[in-house]
């Protein structure tokens, strides 16, 4: 699978670490198991910017990846695919038919990296071998997980899924907080005051800012003018995205055009990939945030190492007019694992993905192993957290990278031992459960989106029409007041096509359309 990966690729240790991994294109998928002889098999599996996996030199000889192996009777081949470069090489992957035994998508069967390989048939209906080897997938796994993975009303893929799809949060340095004297913000103005306050105390960063305005979005939320796949709207007699209302978009734009003037965001905000975006929150630069809210103590703990009085407290995003604010909801899928039809042993896939979901695993993944990561106390675990960066890394590594299968809300055993934990899990339940957006999704995506890239949007970024404007009207080189023509400009380069082919959908009621649920 050499060909995934080019030498100009931004870390050269992936490329080392794909060859290791790879196999000539004519050997055997996986071998088929007799009694007791292990499962051999390969999985490609994005790296997700985990800093363990890209700097592991071989990720197959890793030590916890040879400890799944021992659990699950498995010979695994993992082939990583770097994570900046997930569509393109995924698209070069099928173009080249070397394909893994078992692929790793981002969601349903219809995701643009997938490239149309589920209709194309490379991969293998799995609702048979789900009856006899998946009791545990077909228990544990929500219906809305499954119907993601579904294609003509056959299963197609394994989900990860997600139970609480509020993710992400609106994180603040609390000490810095403390020390302006000032009370939680709630309203967009109160957050603009308590970062100008932020900039007269010398934060760097009174809001991280990061390219493409993801994890950088957090006013958009409050207009609920996300420029997203999954934010369209009823207007009228159409649906149409949720950027067609003028007056909550260029409010948002407005927003981050204060910011910029006033010095509360990056001047190159626009060019902070996701490692320089981290390395700032964690070097105490930030003083405001969006992240994943089950990252928030690890992230904590790595700050603390640089900031010793650093404290993290996420609080609810800022509301807008509506009274409502926060992130995209999520899709209830995260990571998803299709079998490749020509594989030689799915049954003992589907039982390595089924144990997974098993009581064992969850132990496994949570705590590692007994008597180095953990001890056994009159049947309660004692477990200690790591507080070094690599440690914090390597956990992450093992709970969220290798774990494949399970909610990935937030990690119950872990957080349920100590008042943060727990505190966590409440944010969870209490907070984010009652805040984000969401809108008419389609699911495949329209036609007309696949046919037109350039006016495309992806979860959680814009098209890059969109952004491109986006980013011109915040840094002063176009005049806000011209959003409607930037919308025409959409409509013309396709968008007609998508507005029309959405609506009809939504008023045929085809099985494609989602309609948001109201936040409770």
């Amino acid at each position: 699978m050499k060909k995934w990966i080019k030498v100009s690729m931004v870390s050269a240790l992936a490329v080392t670490t794909l060859a290791a991994c790879s196999k000539p294109q004519d050997a055997p998928s996986a071998q088929g198991s007799k009694p007791g002889e292990k499962a051999k098999f390969s999985i490609s599996m994005r790296t997700l910017a985990f800093n363990h996996v890209e700097k592991s030199p071989n990720i197959n000889e890793d030590k916890w990846v040879k400890l799944l192996e021992q659990k699950t009777n498995t010979d695994l081949d993992i082939v990583l695919v770097p994570h900046k470069e997930f569509e393109q090489k995924m698209a070069q992957m099928f173009a080249t038919n070397d394909i893994p035994d078992v692929v790793q998508g981002s969601g349903g069967v219809s995701g643009k990296e997938m490239a149309g390989s589920v209709q194309a048939g490379v991969f293998m209906p799995l609702d048979d071998l789900l009856q006899k080897y998946g009791p545990n997938l077909l228990k544990k796994i929500p219906k809305e997980a499954w119907a993601k993975e579904t294609y003509q009303g056959k299963i197609y893929a394994i989900p990860e899924f997600l139970s609480n799809p509020s993710r992400r949060a609106t994180a603040i340095r609390k000490d810095l907080l403390d020390k302006a004297g000032l009370p939680i913000p709630k309203t967009v103005d109160e957050y603009l005051n308590v970062m100008r306050k932020f900039k007269e105390m010398g934060v760097e960063n009174p809001y991280q800012g990061r390219e493409n305005f993801k994890y950088a979005d957090t006013f958009f939320g409050a207009y609920d003018a996300f420029p997203y796949l999954s934010m369209m709207m009823q207007q009228g007699d159409q649906i149409v995205p949720k950027f067609f209302n003028t007056d909550n978009m260029t409010k948002a734009l407005q927003t981050y055009k204060t910011m910029f003037d006033e010095g509360l965001i990056n001047k190159e905000f626009a060019t902070i990939n996701p490692t320089v975006y981290k390395n700032s929150i964690l070097a105490g630069k930030a003083g405001i945030w969006s992240m994943n809210a089950n990252e928030a103590l690890q992230w904590e703990q790595q700050m603390k190492a640089n900031v010793p009085t650093a404290k993290i407290e996420l609080i609810p995003s800022p509301v807008g007019p509506d009274g409502k604010g926060g992130y995209y909801l999520y899709n209830s899928v995260t990571r998803a694992w299709f079998i490749n039809k020509n594989a030689k042993n799915p049954e003992a896939i589907i039982k390595f993905y089924d144990w997974m979901l098993s009581d064992e695993a969850e132990q496994f993944f949570t705590f590692g192993v007994e008597g180095e990561n953990y001890t056994m106390d009159n049947g309660k675990i004692n477990y200690k957290t790591p507080t070094d960066p690599a440690g914090i890394d390597e956990e992450r590594y093992r709970q969220a990278f290798l774990w494949m299968v399970q909610d990935t809300t937030y990690n119950k055993g872990t957080l349920s031992l100590t008042e943060e934990g727990k505190q966590l899990i409440g944010t969870y339940d209490n907070m984010l459960a009652k805040e984000g957006r969401d809108g008419i999704q389609f699911e495949p995506r329209l036609d007309g989106y696949v046919k037109n890239p350039d006016i495309a949007p992806e979860s959680d970024y814009g098209a890059p029409l969109i952004l491109q404007h986006m980013v011109k009207m915040v840094y002063g080189k176009e005049p806000i007041s011209d959003w409607p023509k930037v919308i025409e400009e959409w409509k013309a380069k396709g968008g007609n096509d998508v507005v029309k082919e959405a609506t009809e959908k939504f008023n045929k009621k085809d099985p494609s359309v989602t309609i948001s649920m109201p936040r409770r």
